[in-house]
């Protein structure tokens, strides 16, 4: 069987018009701390130690029998903040 001509394409360039400039370039961010993923766990933990707390001995401990149903705001704001960390993390 005859082999099929190659056909070679030209290497595209786009217009100069089209490229960004040096000064549109977002600049490119770097590994996170290496501090981030430990505050980023003791946030998680803070959050899941609160809301046991709360669950265990809330009606005990002074502040939070005074805090009522905010308790669970407080637990899961800060589960919530940890995992905003996770997200951003890198």
């Amino acid at each position: 069987m005859p082999k099929s001509r190659v056909r070679k394409k030209a290497v595209y360039t786009p217009p100069s018009d089209v490229l960004p400039s040096s000064a549109t370039v977002a600049r490119k961010k770097g590994p996170s701390p290496a501090w981030y993923p430990a505050a980023m766990g003791v946030v998680l933990l803070l959050g899941l130690i609160y809301i046991v707390v709360n669950y265990l001995a809330g009606e005990r401990v002074p502040v939070m029998k005074d805090l009522g149903g905010w308790n669970f705001a407080i637990g899961f704001g800060l589960l919530v903040g940890g995992l905003g960390m996770a997200v951003r993390w890198r």
